[in-house]
């Protein structure tokens, strides 16, 4: 496993090790020693959570004020631009985002640690998007993070409007967010 620092202290892009023949291939998608080594930190998954979405469906940006997640996020089939903004007012990268494209055929994979809110857009038919979530799905302290905010100008690589969710349609402006000490 190659862990690729990005310009956010603590996310991490992560490029498995592949073994491919005419057959197929196979890579270890998760072993603890080994993101033990690649991150110094011991890091117990609690809840895994696979969703699918079609092209242009924007999912995000999410987050947990209370019982922040930590995920290691990819995809097993097509691909997503998938992006972190930095919630962490003690971070000197508060307030900055990080995008990559993960792909069924990159088999990258996003470290996010706790303190970002997280999110992507399908850019193939469709997507299927595995998560490791260090805690447990707590709707009562889930946020969301306008996709568009100006203050924060990700650059979606969008054509028209993305597909959103009745959730992510109300999400709010970066400087009404609340957010991590």
């Amino acid at each position: 496993m190659r862990a690729i620092e990005t310009p956010l202290p603590g996310v991490l892009l992560m490029e498995p090790k592949m073994f491919g023949d005419s057959r197929g291939f196979f890579y270890e998608s998760w072993n603890v020693r080994t993101f033990r080594e690649v991150r110094g930190v011991e890091t117990e998954f609690k809840q895994d959570n696979c969703s699918r979405s079609e092209r242009h469906v924007l999912r995000g940006l999410h987050y947990q004020l209370q019982r922040p997640q930590g995920k290691l996020v990819w995809v097993v089939r097509g691909s997503v631009f998938d992006v972190v903004v930095d919630l962490r007012r003690s971070s000197p990268t508060f307030g900055r985002w990080f995008g990559a494209e993960l792909s069924e055929d990159n088999h990258r994979q996003l470290w996010v640690p706790p303190g970002l809110a997280h999110g992507f857009v399908v850019r193939s038919e469709f997507a299927d998007f595995l998560y490791k979530a260090t805690d447990f799905y707590a709707p009562e302290y889930e946020r969301c993070i306008r996709w568009d905010d100006p203050q924060i100008g990700i650059d979606w690589g969008l054509e028209g409007m993305p597909l959103l969710s009745a959730k992510d349609q109300q999400g709010l402006a970066f400087a009404e967010a609340e957010t991590y000490p």
